[in-house]
């Protein structure tokens, strides 16, 4: 109901979604009109804050001390008017959402506005149109921030592989699957071969190649991902013997391939010296040097998908349903998390997952997963789950154990497409068989053995070979990413366990595991603390070099009520800590980070505070926080990808545990 000044009673939209008072900034010089916005704001709104300004002074004072949630400028005062503190709002490099509010409207006023980029202009007498508009213009300004910030992130993204493409010492190029011509090359690749810049991009693949060697090379291009020997002439007429990984891709809709060649002309003669088996050394250094690339990048990738997944979710929860950009970010929530799956899988194919084991009995864990397991492998596969009469526990990470288990079912489900049997087994073994190069330091045993043996169509030798190889898959285009037996390869090594394979075509596969055995008591998993509400008022000492990251942290903690300060790396978290003369509850630091690392800052800061908690966030195990990659007992810990729930979640049960 409208009432006598023109004012309507609004509901309270706003309400709890701002996580503290929506502040408003008013250019306003007149009391009464004054009086009236503010009035109109506090009858649609329950928590608002009104600073009002009067000059451009006061204004710009105003903006540096605290950037509010929206601005509100009548159009016209003695000095000073709606179109310039528009664009002070745009000079200071701020996007806000501007509303004009005004006695009369008029040809003139139109226009300006329209040069303004203004969208909203509200007559003073229908002031109820004011708290809508700032939903609006807020809401848009949500989404512009979400778009830049995906935009910045692809940008970024650009720059990396850009720079990984140039860093890599190994030769890498790009190429036309049509014409085989090249597209790019790297400094790598023109030093070793010979060629200029220039040279390359008048040749052909096939100009790297001995003359009689090409017509082999044409009938058998790869497809996919591949990966080969092949033999490769410099500028200089030297033919050396590489390795050529290759990749498709589609750039800008053209059909090109990018390939990677190690030459390994010295270490086969080096082989073949010392008579060590070719395939051996070959998959072991291939695996290894694959593995090192796969971390690194999982690593980044890791800080990136942390702000696409909050970016995108926060601006998809600020609009309102049925909303269509609703379902643009949903679908780019979809993909990141398809991406943070595969990082993971890298991750553990790398030997860089962050484990958290504990003592597990596997016939309690195959007893649980059975259900589940049957459901996977349908009707026509039979099941048979054969406990040993002393399975013993095993120590190790019950969810990785189960990943493990999951992949080798998944995959002898695919060797059966027209049904069969598929058996698990527990025992122990007091060692493995001869340990192969490719799982050296494993543990010495004793162990607890772990079988899964299926009857379908086996594997050649020369698949067997490749099987752990990350994107080695047999299967169709589209039916599998080649990434699950890699991940079991990763995380039976980083448990320091080992995989023995028997196969034959036509009659079945089995995946010995081999896991070190614990004498110890099955230890239940904490239960998940319930944490309730999750905002709060401490005080926070953020830490992450990661700018895009710091500041997503940043926005999260501080729209749940919490007072935090930011540094970039140690050096700034020690000058953070001593120039802040209260008490810092938290400690929020990543783990990897230059110069000093996250254990190393809380080691420093912890004489000065000792009362002061610690979360660490991570998503690689490349610090001593983690041995071997295992996580320490007690120790809190938050995975990347970070997600804003994820985080204020984290963030609550650690300042709530008990000290």
């Amino acid at each position: 109901m409208q009432s006598k000044d023109g004012l309507l009673d609004t509901p309270a939209r706003l309400s709890g979604k701002t996580g503290r008072p929506l502040r408003v900034l008013l250019v306003e010089d007149s009391e009464q009109d004054a009086f009236l916005v503010e009035r109109a704001l506090k009858r649609g709104l329950e928590q608002v804050t009104v600073r009002r300004v009067q000059d451009a002074g006061s204004m710009r004072r105003a903006l540096q001390e605290d950037v509010p949630d929206a601005v509100v400028s009548d159009w016209s005062l003695p000095t000073f008017g709606a179109v310039a503190a528009f664009n002070l709002v745009r000079g200071m490099g701020l996007d806000l959402p501007f509303i004009i509010t005004s006695g009369t409207v008029d040809e003139d006023t139109a226009v300006g506005i329209l040069r303004a980029g203004v969208h909203d202009f509200i007559l003073k007498s229908n002031l109820a149109r004011l708290v809508p508009a700032i939903e609006r213009e807020i809401r848009e300004a949500l989404v512009r921030s979400a778009r830049r910030a995906a935009e910045t992130e692809l940008r970024l993204s650009e720059e990396r592989y850009r720079e990984l493409f140039e860093s890599t010492p190994l030769p890498m190029w790009v190429y036309d699957r049509k014409t085989l011509a090249f597209l790019a090359v790297n400094t790598a690749a023109v030093d070793h071969y010979g060629y200029t810049r220039e040279e390359f991009a008048r040749m052909t693949v096939d100009g790297l190649l001995p003359t009689e060697d090409v017509p082999a090379s044409r009938a058998g291009a790869p497809v996919g991902v591949a990966a080969e020997t092949a033999r490769h002439r410099k500028r200089d007429g030297t033919v050396v013997t590489v390795e050529v990984t290759t990749r498709d891709l589609t750039i800008a809709g053209q059909a090109s391939r990018l390939v990677l060649a190690n030459d390994v002309t010295l270490r086969l003669h080096a082989e073949q010296a010392l008579r060590i088996s070719e395939e051996q050394l070959r998959q072991v250094q291939k695996l290894d040097a694959i593995g090192g690339l796969a971390g690194g990048i999982a690593h980044d990738f890791n800080n990136v998908l942390s702000i696409i997944l909050s970016y995108a979710g926060l601006a998809s929860d600020a609009l309102p349903a049925g909303n269509p950009i609703r379902e643009d970010l949903r679908e780019i929530v979809q993909a990141g998390e398809r991406a943070a799956e595969m990082t993971r899988q890298l991750l553990a194919f790398s030997r860089k997952q962050v484990l958290q084991p504990r003592v597990v009995n596997p016939v309690r864990l195959l007893a649980n997963m059975e259900k589940m397991l049957r459901r996977l492998l349908g009707a026509d596969v039979t099941l048979t789950i054969l406990p040993g009469p002393d399975g013993g526990n095993l120590f190790a990470d019950p969810s990785q154990l189960e990943q493990i288990v999951m992949n080798l079912v998944a995959n002898a489900r695919d060797a059966l497409p027209r049904g069969g049997t598929v058996t698990i087994e527990t025992a122990t073994a007091a060692s493995a068989p001869a340990l192969s190069p490719l799982l050296e330091g494993s543990a010495p045993g004793p162990y607890v053995v772990l079988t899964v043996g299926d009857n379908g169509t086996g594997m050649d030798a020369e698949t067997r070979a490749r099987i752990f190889e990350p994107f080695f898959t047999t299967k169709e285009p589209g039916k599998g990413t080649g990434l699950g037996l890699s991940t079991v390869f990763g995380i039976v090594r980083q448990s320091r366990g080992h995989i023995d394979v028997e196969s034959v075509v036509g009659r079945g596969t089995t995946f010995r595991i081999f896991l070190p055995r614990s004498d110890a008591k099955e230890t239940q998993a904490a239960l998940p603390v319930d944490v309730g509400d999750v905002r709060g008022d401490e005080t926070i000492l953020l830490v992450e070099d990661d700018d895009s990251l710091r500041g997503l942290a940043r926005a999260v903690l501080r729209r749940a009520g919490y007072d935090v300060h930011e540094a970039q790396n140690g050096g700034e978290a020690f000058l953070v800590s001593e120039s802040h003369g209260g008490k810092i509850h938290l400690l929020l630091t990543d783990v990897v980070m230059p110069r000093l690392s996250g254990r190393q800052v809380a080691e420093r800061l912890a004489g000065a505070r000792p009362e002061m908690k610690v979360l660490y966030m991570s998503g690689y195990t490349g610090d001593p926080v983690f041995q071997h990659g295992v996580l320490e007992s007690g120790v809190p810990f938050l995975p990347k990808p970070i997600t804003p729930a994820a985080l204020l979640r984290k963030v609550r049960e650690v300042l709530d545990a008990a000290t």
